[in-house]
Order: C-alpha cells, then sequence, then structure tokens
C-alpha cells in the first residue's frame, strides 16, 4: 500500500502533463486551414504560432522562480485550466486578433503549469530520478503528439467551431489533482527561498548549464521547425486536416518513446553518445526527407518519424543533468531547459515562416538541421570537471 501512495503523486503529474500538453499540440496540423478561414497568409500564421511557443515558454524561469518560493500548487492547477480554456477557443475566433488573444492566455497557463510540474516530477521521483523524469517528459509528449490529431479530427468532420467542447478534459483533471495530489505542506520541504537575482546569475554564469540551455534550443529548433512548416508543405500537396494531424501524431509519438527509453539507452551507450546521437544523425534524416517526400512519401514519412524518435530522445538527458547541476533550483531550471529555450526557438521561427515563404520550406529545414550538427561539438565540455 505504502508503495502505490508513493506513485500516486507520479501519476497525477504525469497525467497532468499528458493532458496539458495535448493542448499545446492543437494548432499546429489546423494552422493552415484556420489561416485560409480568416485570410492571412503562411508567414502571417507563423507568427502566430511563434506567439503561443513564445509565451507558453520564456516566462517559465519567472513562474519556475515563483514556484520554488511560494510553496504551492497553484500554478499547476491554473496553469491547467487557463490552457485547457483558451487554447480551444482559438481556432473557433473569428478575427485575427481574438485568436491571438486566446492563444496567448491559453500559452501562459502553459507556461506556468510547466516549471512547477517539472519540480514536483523531480521531488516525487524516487531513486530513479532519470527513469521517472524520463517517463514524466514522455507522457508529455504523448500528449502533445495526440493533440494534433484530435484537433485535426474534430476540425475535419465537426468543423473548427466545435473544438472548444475538448475544454472539459483539461478542466477536469485538474479538478481531481486538486483533490488528490499532496499539498506542498504535506512534502515537508525544507525551506529554501532565495532571491531571484541571485537565481538567475547563478544559473546563467554556470557554462555547463548555458551549453545544455544550448542543445535544448538546438532540439527545440528541429522539431519546432517539423512541426510548424511542414504542415503549410503538406497542405500545399494536398494533404487532408487529418492525415497532416496523423503525421504529426506520429511523429511527436515516437519522440514520447525516445524519452522513455531514453534512460535505458543511455545506460548502453553513455551520456555523451546520446547527446552526439541526438545531435548529428539528424541531418542525414532531415536531408533523405527532402530527397524523397515527393516521389517517395511513404518512405520520407518513416524517415520524419526516425527524426521525432531521435530528436526527443536526448531531452530527458539533458533535463536530468540539468537538474543535478544545481539542485535547489529544480524548478528554474526546468523552465529554463523546457521554456526558455523553446521561447528563444520561437523568436526565431516568426522570422523563419518569411525566409520559407521566400525561399521554400525544405531549405529552411535543412539549413537548420545543420546547426544541431555543428554544435555537438561542445558535448565534451559537459564532462570536463574543470568546467563549471
Amino acid at each position: 500500500m505504502k508503495v502505490n501512495c508513493e506513485k500516486l503523486p507520479r501519476i497525477w503529474l504525469g497525467g497532468a502533463h499528458f493532458v496539458n500538453d495535448i493542448y499545446t499540440g492543437f494548432l499546429n496540423p489546423i494552422m493552415p486551414f484556420i489561416a485560409a478561414k480568416i485570410g492571412i497568409s503562411m508567414a502571417v500564421a507563423t507568427v502566430v504560432l511563434s506567439l503561443s511557443h513564445i509565451f507558453s515558454s520564456l516566462l517559465q524561469p519567472i513562474f519556475g522562480f515563483w514556484a520554488d518560493n511560494m510553496f504551492k500548487r497553484c500554478f499547476i492547477f491554473w496553469g491547467l485550466i487557463l490552457t485547457s480554456c483558451f487554447i480551444p477557443l482559438a481556432p473557433a475566433a473569428k478575427t485575427l486578433n481574438l485568436m491571438i488573444l486566446f492563444i496567448i492566455l491559453g500559452s501562459l497557463g502553459s507556461s506556468l503549469f510547466h516549471p512547477q510540474a517539472l519540480g514536483l516530477a523531480n521531488r516525487f521521483a524516487g531513486a530513479d530520478k532519470a527513469k521517472f523524469m524520463g517517463i514524466f517528459l514522455g507522457m508529455g509528449t504523448l500528449g502533445y503528439s495526440l493533440g494534433p490529431l484530435l484537433s485535426a479530427y474534430v476540425a475535419q468532420f465537426w468543423g473548427l467551431n466545435k473544438m472548444p467542447v475538448l475544454s472539459v478534459i483539461g478542466i477536469v483533471w485538474a479538478g481531481l489533482m486538486f483533490k488528490f495530489l499532496p499539498k506542498m505542506s504535506d512534502l515537508k520541504l525544507l525551506n529554501s527561498r532565495y532571491p531571484l537575482k541571485s537565481a538567475f546569475m547563478a544559473i546563467l554564469c554556470n557554462r555547463k548549464l548555458n551549453i545544455l540551455n544550448i542543445i535544448s534550443m538546438l532540439k527545440s529548433l528541429i522539431s519546432t521547425s517539423c512541426f510548424i512548416l511542414l504542415p503549410f508543405l503538406w497542405k500545399n500537396m494536398g494533404y487532408s486536416p487529418f492525415l497532416i494531424g496523423a503525421l504529426l501524431f506520429v511523429f511527436i509519438f515516437v519522440g514520447a518513446i525516445g524519452s522513455i527509453v531514453s534512460s535505458k539507452f543511455e545506460k548502453l551507450v553513455g551520456t555523451a553518445n546520446v547527446f552526439y546521437f541526438s545531435m548529428i544523425s539528424t541531418l542525414p534524416l532531415m536531408f533523405i526527407f527532402v530527397l524523397t517526400y515527393k516521389t517517395f512519401p511513404v518512405f520520407s514519412f518513416a524517415i520524419y518519424f526516425l527524426m521525432g524518435f531521435v530528436t526527443m530522445l536526448a531531452v530527458p538527458v539533458t533535463m536530468n543533468l540539468a537538474q543535478s547541476i544545481m539542485p535547489q533550483y529544480k524548478s528554474i531550471i526546468g523552465g529554463f531547459i523546457n521554456g526558455f529555450s523553446w521561447g528563444i526557438v520561437a523568436l526565431i521561427m516568426s522570422l523563419n515562416g518569411y525566409v520559407a515563404q521566400t525561399f521554400g520550406i525544405t531549405k529552411v529545414l535543412l539549413g537548420v538541421s545543420v546547426i544541431p550538427a555543428l554544435f555537438s561539438v561542445f558535448v565534451k565540455y559537459l564532462f570536463d570537471e574543470k568546467l563549471c
């Protein structure tokens, strides 16, 4: 019975991560069709999608600081409620301004949720932190993979205006989690309050954390580029909303499998080799995809799915290594690795939409896949004892 009680918080947190990230994956497969409905270009639609990543990511370190210092569970509850209420409203919006407002409010909910959830996941992980963190991150990735499939199904068979009915999933789970997840006062945590400035300076001045942040940015650059740009490529090829959603679903689903098996793969080949494999292999895979997506589409899908697996393989390793460097800042580091890095990439993606519209989507995808391979040379410094 005791073992089961210890596992219950992990189940509630993992389930909440799954549900929250369902909504964060909603918009990508259907954005080309939303853009056509309200009359905006691919470049503008890319900026709108980038806004969702910016507001769901860049503020996570700040929310992580508050989460570490407040000792209350409110961020995970209200974050999940905001995400589940407002993201489904965006596809039903009749104007661009109203859609942007809904996206910003829903994205802020995700930004509230993630840092505290990551900090609590670390606390509840038990002895095998690498294994549970892989499962926890994998649950979020599974939810992120289901989001495109769910939204694409509703868009194609029910219509964009029916999307808000899906809010009930998140609202119900938030209510259940509020009742059953242990209160912070019951966890007997040490009072570890710290000033915002000193925490940020300590993190930003740590060279290993800087390298891990860069690695996280580069991994998210690949996945975000694929997630935002490829639906426009496939829509131009005549693919239906549901097929596009299904392709994005499998991409992120196999990425979730990569997260879940990450700890086993790390034990097999070593931490450094996980980073090298994940960062370098994307380039040849993207090259093969670009060569085959017109002539051998089914084969190109398989390559695309493999990219999802290798891209996410290093994500739990990155998070575990980062939180082990400064364990006193679990939530705020979670905000940097899982949030801030994605926000920086979102800023880049807001420009990539215009570049892709001018020079072509496949050229942009090839270009971004070169960058992680080049930066893989910095992995060796993560294991330099003299570097701090």
